[in-house]
């Protein structure tokens, strides 16, 4: 039963998880950090070291960095971070950016030294900057979300507060209570709520992300996953979702300065959960409100498939967004528990322990897939057909099987996120 906890918990998780961000979330968070380093010590500085967990290099490491002509990598987000400063825009930082930016990020990469080593942190996300200039000394880390500054230090002074978001660090103990998320009430909370607190994110999300999908279908970006399942245009209803939610990625990957929004800290899940859905509440006639409400139904069961598996994994987190389109096309078709429940279970069946490699442009082809999953788990279950207990990871219930998503995810690929990234490291 919807309580005011529930609804207030709710819309609070959408408000703190769809926020707009420029490029890669990964490298605009080094990009951001910097900007703040560069703030707080109030010039260039010459010396820098930063220390990043492994799942940070490792999405990173094949990305253009947006607004920097073309560049990519750690060394190129640090530098583009720091000339672009203006760190209030957070994740839109590198918006600041004019149009010699490449010739400056460049001439600050030849005069700065800059040291880069791997982070033994507990924490799948967790990057730390010192920076050095005329005996002056610097440091800033971020932790656990991409934007969340815990630390600023200036000459042993502790700046914190100047640069946190809302002045306040984001912990447990702050953030929405995402244990409140059950697939049950989700549907319940999509079907009931008052929309008039949520719907500007709502409509925001979709804005930004239906137009990178746009641009990455217009202009050629990456390996063009999207153009390639697009052709003509003359496509069915699931072919144009897939190829619009690629090619959103596509153009993201590759350097597209256009913003997205993000939920579980990812501009391709923010994409996946919502473009699919907003591409067939258009082409089948849904009205403006039948299609945000999907589209919070999607990216609720996103952020509940995600919270146990963590912000950064070896698990592929498109997948889980591919779930929740699934979930919110089903809704759109006049599906509700029972048959949401179904389709996610079917869903998470068919691609569960998809890795992730890093961001780079095969993501728009996994994003493709994982869509079509959810589609199929839908599908599945309207047609009677579905995956039960002892198929797989599946289990009894359908919170039980999500639980059992989140386990393989954060402790049974531990070892795999490892190798992943030291395969990555040596470019084998």
């Amino acid at each position: 039963m919807l309580t005011k906890e529930i609804i207030k918990t709710y819309e609070d998780i959408l408000l703190e998880e769809l926020q707009p961000a420029m490029g890669c979330t990964e490298p605009i968070a080094i990009a951001y950090g910097a900007s703040i380093l560069g703030d707080a010590l109030g010039v260039y500085p010459t010396e820098i070291s930063v220390g990043l967990s492994g799942n940070i290099i490792k999405n990173v490491k094949s990305v253009i960095v947006p607004s920097t002509g073309g560049l990519h990598g750690i060394e190129s987000a640090i530098s583009a971070g720091i000339v672009a400063g203006h760190p209030e825009k957070k994740l839109e930082v590198l918006s600041s950016l004019g149009e010699n930016a490449k010739e400056l990020i460049t001439k600050f990469m030849d005069g700065c030294k800059i040291t880069i080593s791997e982070l033994s942190s507990p924490c799948t996300f967790d990057l730390y900057l010192e920076g050095r200039v005329d005996g002056k000394f610097a440091s800033v880390r971020i932790s656990e979300r991409h934007t969340n500054v815990i630390s600023v230090i200036v000459n042993g002074e502790n700046v914190t507060r100047k640069y946190m978001q809302n002045g306040v660090i984001f912990s447990n103990e702050n953030k929405a209570d995402k244990s409140l998320l059950k697939v049950e009430t989700i549907v319940e909370f999509a079907s009931e709520c008052n929309l008039e607190r949520i719907k500007p994110c709502i409509l925001r999300q979709i804005e930004m992300n239906m137009a990178i999908a746009s641009e990455g279908l217009k202009t050629p970006y990456g390996a063009s996953i999207g153009q390639l399942l697009y052709k003509d245009g003359n496509v069915d209803v699931l072919t144009k979702a897939k190829a619009f939610a690629s090619s959103g990625s596509d153009a993201r990957m590759s350097g597209c300065e256009l913003p997205v929004c993000i939920i579980s800290g990812s501009g391709n899940q923010g994409i996946t959960a919502s473009v699919p859905v907003v591409v067939y509440a258009k082409e089948l006639g849904f009205s403006e409100e039948e299609m945000i409400r999907a589209v919070v139904l999607s990216d609720l069961i996103t952020v509940h498939l995600k919270k146990g598996i963590g912000c950064l994994s070896a698990y592929c987190g498109a997948i889980s967004a591919g779930c929740g389109a699934g979930a919110g096309i089903c809704f759109l078709k006049g599906g509700r528990y029972y048959e949401i429940a179904h389709t996610i279970v079917n869903s998470v069946a068919i691609l569960s322990g998809t890795i992730c490699d890093g961001a780079k442009p095969s993501c728009a082809a996994k994003i493709a897939m994982a869509v079509e999953a959810g589609v199929m788990g839908y599908e599945m279950t309207a047609t009677k057909r579905q995956f039960v207990s002892g198929d797989g990871i599946v289990v009894k219930g359908v919170e039980n099987t999500i639980k059992n998503v989140g386990i393989l995810a954060s402790e049974g690929m531990k070892e795999t996120d490892r190798k992943i990234i030291d395969l990555m490291l040596k470019g084998k």
